[in-house]
Order: C-alpha cells, then sequence, then structure tokens
C-alpha cells in the first residue's frame, strides 16, 4: 500500500486528485542563489551539462566527507542526471488560486471514496493491525495513500537522486536539496531500496506515501520484516511507515478530527481560525451545533475552520486535524484528508453549500489587494500573490473597518472595495 508520503513537505499537495503533493514537512523557503551558486548553476548561458558535471563532482567530495561509502557514490551519485523538466516544475506558480470546492470536487471524488473502501477491503488486515500498533484509524491512512498517490497508481516515476541532484544544482531550494539528497544516499547505503527503484515525485517525495528521504529515515519502518523499509512495494510498510509518523506527530488515539458545524448568525468570524483553541462544550455554549442527525466530538482544544469564508460550510477541528496538517501544511489537504476518510468508513459528506458563484482570484490580483492593503494601513505582509496568515489579518481588518463578516476570504468585490478610492 503506497501510502501518501504526507509527511514529506508539502510539496505540491495543493490539488493533488491526480499527482503526487505532498512531502510532510514543509519545503523551506526558497534561497536567494549565492555568488559561487551562480557561478555554477544558473549563469544565464551556461553549459547546464558541463556545470552540472562539475557541481556533481564537488558534491562527491561532500557525500564522502558525510560518510557515505564510495561505491555508492561512484555507482549512485556518479550516474545522477540532470533534469531540466524538474527545474521547470521548481519555478513555475500557477495562475490562478484554487477553490476550496474545486480542490475538495477533486480530493474526495466519489470515485476516490469508491476505491478507497475497496482498497481498506482488501488490506483490511494489514491495515487493522497497523491502526492497533499506532492508534490512527485504518481509513485515515488509506485516506492518506488516496491523497499522495491515488492509491499507488501514481506516485512518481523519476529517479529521486535525479531530481535531487537537479534541484540541487540549479533549483530554488539548493541547501535543502543537497541535505534530502545526502539522505536518499543513506538510505540507498543502508540496502533499504536500489537506486534505480527510488522513484518519486519532482521534488523527491518517494513512494506510495511521498516521504522525503529524511522523514524516511526518521519514520519509515519494517513492518514485514523483510530487512528493508519499502514505501514502494511493501503495504505493510506503507502503512506502519504513515501511521508511525503520525503517531509522533502527535496523532489522538480515540479522537475525532472534528465535524461540520452550525454557526449561529451572530457568529464572529474573525474567531474562524487555528489559533483560537478551546473546548467544543465552550464553542456549543457561543451558538456553535452539530449539522442535523450529526453528534459533535469532545475536543479539549477545538478550532472554528471556514475554509470558503463566511458563506460557506465550518468546521470545529481539533488536535488530530492540527497533525494532518503535519502532513502537509494546508487547510484544504488536511479537510481533504478527514472527509476522504471519514466517507471511506461509511460517514457523511459535507452538508453546507459552497459559495460556488465567487471566482477564483488570480495570484496577480491577489497580490494587488496585498499592495492596496498595505498601503492603506492594513498590513497584509509582503506582496508575493500567496493568501497567508499576514494577508488573512490584513483583509479582515479592512472587513471590520467596513463593517461585514471579518472571514479573510478574499474574493472580487473585496478587491474592489479595497481599491476604491
Amino acid at each position: 500500500m503506497r501510502l501518501p508520503a504526507a509527511l514529506v513537505a508539502a510539496v505540491a499537495l495543493a490539488g493533488c486528485a491526480s499527482a503526487p503533493t505532498t512531502v510532510v514537512a514543509p519545503l523551506p523557503p526558497a534561497a536567494r542563489p549565492s555568488a559561487a551558486d551562480a557561478t555554477v548553476g544558473t549563469a544565464a548561458g551556461a553549459d547546464h551539462a558541463a556545470g552540472f558535471g562539475a557541481w556533481r563532482s564537488a558534491f562527491s567530495a561532500q557525500a564522502l566527507a558525510a560518510g557515505i561509502r564510495p561505491d555508492t557514490v561512484r555507482d549512485v551519485l556518479g550516474g545522477a542526471q540532470w533534469l531540466p523538466r524538474v527545474v521547470e516544475l521548481d519555478r513555475a506558480q500557477p495562475e490562478f488560486t484554487r477553490t476550496p470546492w474545486a480542490y475538495l470536487d477533486s480530493a474526495v471524488s466519489a470515485q476516490r471514496i469508491a476505491q478507497g473502501k475497496a482498497q481498506l477491503a482488501e488490506h483490511q488486515a494489514t491495515l487493522n493491525a497497523t491502526a492497533a500498533r499506532y492508534g490512527v484509524p485504518a481509513t485515515v491512512i488509506t485516506a492518506i495513500w488516496g491523497m499522495e498517490s491515488n492509491y499507488g497508481s501514481n506516485f512518481g516515476s523519476l529517479r529521486t537522486v535525479d531530481a535531487l541532484a537537479t534541484l540541487a544544482y540549479d533549483g530554488r531550494r539548493r541547501a535543502w536539496a543537497q541535505s534530502e539528497l545526502l539522505a536518499a544516499l543513506r538510505i540507498i547505503d543502508a540496502g533499504d531500496i536500489a537506486a534505480e527503484r527510488m522513484v518519486g515525485s519532482w521534488a523527491g517525495a518517494m513512494g506510495h506515501t511521498q516521504f522525503l528521504p529524511s522523514v524516511f529515515l526518521a519514520y519509515a519502518v519494517d513492518a514485514d520484516g523483510d530487512g528493508h523499509r519499502d514505501i514502494w512495494g511493501s503495504i505493510p510498510d506503507v502503512a506502519a511507515s504513515t501511521a508511525h509518523f503520525l503517531a509522533r506527530s502527535g496523532w489522538q488515539a480515540n479522537e475525532r478530527w472534528g465535524a461540520e458545524v452550525q454557526l449561529p448568525p451572530s457568529f464572529d468570524h474573525a474567531r474562524a481560525d487555528l489559533g483560537v483553541r478551546q473546548s467544543t462544550a465552550q464553542w456549543v455554549a457561543e451558538g456553535v451545533s452539530a449539522i442535523e442527525g450529526q453528534t459533535l466530538p469532545h475536543l479539549a482544544a477545538a478550532s472554528i475552520v471556514t475554509p470558503a469564508g463566511a458563506r460557506g460550510p465550518a468546521f470545529v477541528v481539533g488536535a488530530n486535524f492540527r497533525t494532518l496538517l503535519r502532513y502537509n501544511n494546508s487547510t484544504n489537504y488536511a479537510l481533504a484528508v478527514a472527509l476522504l476518510a471519514q466517507q471511506i468508513g461509511g460517514g457523511p459528506a459535507i452538508a453546507g453549500a459552497w459559495p460556488r458563484d465567487l471566482e477564483p482570484m488570480s495570484r496577480a490580483q491577489i497580490q494587488t489587494l496585498q499592495e492596496t492593503l498595505n498601503r492603506k494601513g492594513f498590513s497584509a505582509g509582503t506582496p508575493d500573490g500567496v493568501m497567508g496568515p499576514a494577508t488573512r489579518a490584513g483583509l479582515r481588518a479592512f472587513q471590520r473597518s467596513i463593517g461585514t463578516a471579518q472571514d479573510g476570504y478574499p474574493t472580487l468585490e473585496l478587491l474592489q472595495r479595497v481599491q476604491a478610492p
């Protein structure tokens, strides 16, 4: 069972319905190339084949100094290939942001739910044994598997050493890629997997559950007892490795991830934030209620999240939801895993309606929103076209100034109001 390496750095999971997207630990910010880097990999018109060869020779010395066996350095690193397509993907940015409903429509589709139920039935003994060992439900393990690689049908086909060597030579996060490349070489050194079988995504995420090499070293498990930790071909190893990561990241056995809720008309949407935590009982005292026919879980530190703002569905989430964020630091991703697991287990789908009439905003429009908010004194952080905590805080401050719900959700209407004189 090639589980989704959700713990590998959230490399691309944003819309993972078809391609591996995570990496379990968020990638570090893109580094500004140094002068030395520029002379090797990014100088305009450089001969990349020769440049890559020179970089590979220099890095071989670092690998040997780090304790990688000479045979591995010669046979594996010495044969690494530069992949121009990896550089293109690393530098690409989506033109438009993806709405929560578009993301969830794809990630939690009827087909993926049905496939998840089939996989759960087929591997029931393994998944149940893993759940008993680590306290992570079989449905959650299965859902991550579905999210990360569509149950093993698409976990990437690039040699991990080639992808990481390319990024270490000519990517935006070279120090990070070098560290992951060394980790990949250690895995090969240890005999867990042959270099030609170590395959995954362009960003270095590997196997069914898209673990980064560093995450593999820390959390991969040999559950089938064959002496190898194999997240490419062994379902027991994939299941156990994924559950082990979640358990070590704070998963609370016998606690639900959360539930969909109904908010009272007077609800202060500025409090719909993962940083605002209180017990479910306290939220209920403020008028938050369960969807008809459902029950609320007892959560000691629960937050309210509204992925599409005041007009969309609302959820109360607890510690296990935050653990899912450790796999991929995206609220949409964590919600997709939770809802997919819930429905694979026979639970309900979302009852609330999404505001599907709202058009997605482009990165350029969000950057304009950020720039305008900053100019008008509503601090929105660095204008980069990405909705982060600072931008949501600035937008909420603007919404407060005009007397609308402070949900921090960007819309074209709000952009026009911000730009108005």
